[in-house]
């Protein structure tokens, strides 16, 4: 009987998760620059597109724009691989002018994407929040 409770509180705590998977959608987004740690909000969208996400930020009336590739768990390991409805990690290379750069992004337990992002000759990486519209 034990056994079974345990499952079924195993259970109940991975259903959130499942149900929150899918980075595809609209977010506020909140995070620091690298080096000058200065704050910044703004917007970003996601979007699948086949087997790859499009990825488009405005911060301050900038636009960025990129391209993700999907990751998830499957049973003890974390596996890369084209985007999908299951994902809970992203992986984002992206432009913005003559500028570029990459981010990745994992799904929290409350369902806001929290991520790690540096940019073209920098020695420095900085944090970025998304949180769902």
């Amino acid at each position: 009987m034990r056994l079974k409770s345990i499952a079924a509180a195993c259970l109940l705590l991975a259903m959130p998760a499942l149900a929150w998977a899918d980075p595809t959608g609209a977010y506020q987004v909140r995070g620091v620059n690298p080096g000058d740690n200065k704050e910044y909000t703004g917007t970003v969208n996601v979007v699948r597109n086949g087997e790859t996400y499009n990825v488009s930020w405005n911060i301050a009336g900038q636009e960025f724009v990129g391209t993700g590739l999907g990751a998830k768990f499957i049973g003890d390991r974390f596996q890369m691989g084209v985007a999908s409805p299951d994902d809970t990690a992203i992986s984002v290379g992206y432009i913005s002018g003559q500028s570029f750069g990459m981010a990745m992004f994992f799904q929290q337990p409350d369902g806001h994407w929290q991520g790690i992002w540096t940019y073209a000759g920098s020695n420095k990486a900085s944090t970025e929040d998304w949180y769902p519209r």
